[in-house]
Order: structure tokens, then sequence, then C-alpha cells
């Protein structure tokens, strides 16, 4: 489909971007989905622990297979930034040296005092953060991502949400999560929460091993909306009868896609949003609002480690 001609040169290349990174995250999912459906076993968390009671869904759900629902990660299943977690797990394994962290450190403060995201500095922030990961190999990343989600993730998924995902699961439906984070650290919670798959960020391998080049963008606001967009149509969906479920402003375009929008534990402009648009509200903080990490989208959500690396450096100087 041919870009619309007001588009600027620089919006039609964003566009075309989110568009390949929506596209490769739905392919990705569906792959992972199949593998995970082969092995149909659940995760320690599923074993362990004893299932909140599902809430009493507040639309159709039941029976309905041109229906699912699409959860975003960080602070809607889980408190915090997957890939802050994660980061602490690798920097705990010695996998960043010294002066990545550091570099990594300036490009946080950076992004964090100028409070805009310049392209060109969004785009350094990216070939850095990438050329950590270039020349590993992805089965590498993977067997360490299931060991940090035991140590660091498990513990920190909200029970509310949760019992929602299980609601729809038990209705027969699929559930996919929908995340900034790399595609690998996202199917690893997938499977632990026995969820259908995940749709994350892509970063390109050869023969299992990372090239330290990103598919498209990372899956970050229109990146997401195109990914759900495109496995609806895989799968054969009908997003007007789907749910979604999202903490962030950022997610509008996400939630504007489905017929049944929900806004998790909201920041400020998404309560607002929602509360304009007639939209269902849940809070499952208690007490004083959770502590969100900030990891700016152009520091690392395309990473499997750069932002993760700004993040480990964000926790050090908050000790």
């Amino acid at each position: 489909m041919a870009a619309p001609g007001w588009l600027t040169p620089r919006r039609r290349s964003a566009t075309a971007r989110s568009v390949l990174a929506g596209e490769a995250s739905a392919e990705a999912a569906r792959k992972t989905a199949q593998v995970l459906e082969a092995e149909a076993a659940p995760g320690p968390v599923a074993a362990e622990e004893e299932a909140p009671q599902a809430p009493e869904p507040e639309f159709p759900v039941a029976g309905d297979a041109l229906a699912a629902a699409f959860f975003d990660l960080d602070n809607t299943v889980m408190q915090g930034a997957a890939i802050f977690h994660f980061g602490r797990g690798l920097y705990k394994r010695e996998f960043f040296r010294r002066r990545e962290l550091a570099r990594f450190a300036w490009q946080q403060a950076w992004f964090r005092l100028a409070g805009v995201e310049d392209p060109e500095h969004m785009q350094d922030a990216r070939d850095s953060a990438l050329s950590i990961v270039k020349g590993h190999r992805v089965s590498e990343l993977m067997a360490i991502g299931e060991e940090i989600y035991d140590e660091y993730m498990a513990e920190r998924i909200w029970p509310g949400t949760r019992a929602l995902a299980q609601a729809h699961l038990d209705a027969g439906q699929k559930v996919w999560l929908v995340t900034a984070a790399p595609v690998e650290t996202a199917t690893i919670i997938a499977r632990r929460l026995g969820l259908t798959g995940a749709l994350g960020t892509v970063a390109e391998s050869v023969d299992g091993v990372y090239t330290g080049r990103l598919v498209g963008e990372p899956l970050h606001g229109p990146a997401k909306a195109e990914a759900v967009r495109a496995l609806a149509t895989a799968e054969g969906l009908d997003l007007e009868r789907c749910a979604a479920y999202s903490d962030s402003h950022n997610d509008i375009p996400m939630l504007s896609l489905v017929g049944h929008p929900y806004a998790i534990n909201p920041d400020t402009k998404l309560r607002k949003h929602a509360r304009e648009h007639d939209w269902r509200l849940r809070d499952y903080r208690t007490g004083r609002k959770a502590v969100k990490v900030g990891v700016p989208a152009a520091a690392g959500v395309g990473a499997i480690a750069g932002g993760a690396a700004a993040a480990i450096a964000l926790h050090r100087r908050r000790k």
C-alpha cells in the first residue's frame, strides 16, 4: 500500500519501519506460538503457584474463535520494565564491560535531560545497543533469559492482570503479549505464564547469531498496532471482537484497534484518554503507585541488552 501523499519523506520512512517491525514481529510470534503449543507444558510459575481466580469477563468471550486478547507487558502484566529486569541478570553475569555500561549511562542521562527523542541520537543509541549482542547466539540469550525470569520477573507478575489473561484462555481464546522488549524475552514470559505467544522487537539473526541490526524498528507505539493488525490478519481475527490491555498512553494506537480496550494501571495521559472514550479502567496497584522504570524507547527497546545496560546504570545511581 502506498503511503499517503501528505506524508513527509521522514514520516513515510517511519511508517514503513513501523509496518516492517509489526509484520516481522507477527511472523516471529506465530512461529514461536507453534513451538509453545507443541511443548504444551506449564512453566514453573503455573506448576508451583495456584492461579488467581479469574474475574467475570465484562464482554462476550466464550467460544468466540474470531476474538483474542493482547496484553502490553511492562507495568501491565509485570511490575517494572522487562528489559530492566533482564539487564540486571545480564550485568550480574558480567555480560557488559564497564565502558559499555558507561556509554549507555551517558545516553540514558542525555535522553532524560533533553526530554526529546532526537532522530540522530536515537539511531546512535540503537546502534551501540545492538553492538552488544552482535555475534552472540540467540540460544545463549534465551538460556540466560530463562534463569533471569526465575530470579527477577516471576514475583513481579500482577495477579489481577494474570487473572484477566486466564479468563480469555479459559474461554478458548488466544492471548498474546505485545511489548517493545526483545521477542525472545517476551516469548519466555509468555511460555511461563501459559499464554499463546508474544509480539516483541525483532533483532535480526542469521544462522542463530545476532547480526547487530533490527528488523524495522523497536515495537513501540504505532509499531505495536501494526504488529497486532498483522497478526490479526494472519490469524483471521475480528479486531472489533478482540480485547487489548495497557498502562501507557504510547499504546493508544494499539488499544484503539480493538473493540474492547482496557487501561490497566494507567499513566495520567492514558487515564484521561480512557475516561474521555469510555474505556474500561483497572488499577491493581495498592498504596503508593508502583515505581515505573523508565527506559526510553530510543535507548534500547530494540535491543537485547542496550536499554537494559542504561537501566542498570540508573539502578546503580539510585543505590
